[in-house]
């Protein structure tokens, strides 16, 4: 392998949504390859960003910890996620506030809008829920004409979503829901990243709360709100006249979702792991069509 090689492979796998485990080896072995050889900090960001997707927490603090010493950007708003949320066993809020910092400082606002959670939740500092809603303004402000699905557009709308709600603007609320919805969406086509579903699935949860499901117009992501309970969605793929049947059922357990001939344990589950073609299910977002209850 050489450093040309390596590239490749880093490039053609590194985004695909359902490596095999030869893929998943060829595509560490290029990362570290082109470690080894270039100290380049975007391969340790890289490969510390590809073990963050995949749950292996720990890898993914070894790499964006070796980014970090580097002097890399964005490696300190990785690191503010591990401690944040406790990601290899430990949280610690210190760390996730100096780690946020650091990024915000670099011009990550994805990490000033974690520092503004912190306001909100009293989170090391003194809560000041004040100070989280003028950092929530600010940042939409900032970002609000983006259309980048890589920044921070659908998390800046959920936050200001529910700040407008507490102020008694519903119309504005379910505007914002809306649009990052719209925009999610279409990022989870690209990356089906466990995170970015579970803001899905919690600004699903919140829209509904404000307005009702158009049954006449549903998409992918209505299954998050109507397979709370016992129900059967159908729908097609584009091009094809195939039905797909998903069904949630109750057991004993809770609910768990039968898609084809397979079990999933929850419509979490569902959305992690569920193929279409060898591909997951948010990759075909836009190419399933015709969602009706049956």
């Amino acid at each position: 392998m050489n450093i040309t090689e390596a590239k490749k492979i880093v490039n053609e796998l590194e985004w695909k949504s359902n490596l095999s485990q030869d893929e998943e080896f060829l595509l560490t072995e290029a990362f570290d390859f082109l470690i080894e050889k270039t100290h380049d900090t975007r391969w340790m960001v890289g490969l510390g960003g590809y073990f963050y997707g995949q749950k292996k927490f720990d890898l993914a603090l070894k790499y964006y910890e070796m980014a970090d010493s580097y002097g890399d950007r964005w490696a300190p708003e990785g690191l503010g996620y591990i401690w944040y949320y406790g990601r290899t066993g430990e949280i610690d809020y210190e760390k996730a506030f100096k780690y946020y910092s650091k990024a915000a400082d670099n011009g990550i606002i994805n990490s000033k809008l974690k520092l503004a959670d912190m306001y909100k939740n009293g989170y090391y500092v003194d809560k000041d829920y004040d100070k989280y809603c003028e950092l929530v303004e600010e940042i939409y402000s900032l970002v609000k004409d983006s259309d980048s699905l890589g920044g921070p557009l659908p998390g800046v709308c959920t936050r200001l979503a529910s700040i407008r709600k507490k102020q008694g603007k519903k119309d504005e609320a379910i505007s914002l829901y809306l649009q990052a919805r719209f925009v999610l969406a279409q990022r989870l086509s690209f990356d089906p990243f466990f995170g970015d579903l579970n803001v899905m699935k919690w600004l699903i949860e919140d829209l509904y709360e404000l307005t009702e499901v158009d049954y006449a117009d549903l998409d992918l992501y209505d299954l998050y709100y109507i397979m709370r309970k016992p129900a059967k969605v159908a729908f097609t793929l584009l091009g094809s006249d195939e039905e797909y049947i998903v069904e949630s059922i109750e057991d004993e357990d809770g609910l768990s979702v039968r898609f084809g001939d397979r079990w999933y344990r929850s419509i979490d589950d569902f959305f992690s792991k569920a193929l279409i073609e060898g591909e997951r299910i948010p990759v075909m977002y836009e190419s399933l069509i015709n969602f009706r209850v049956v």
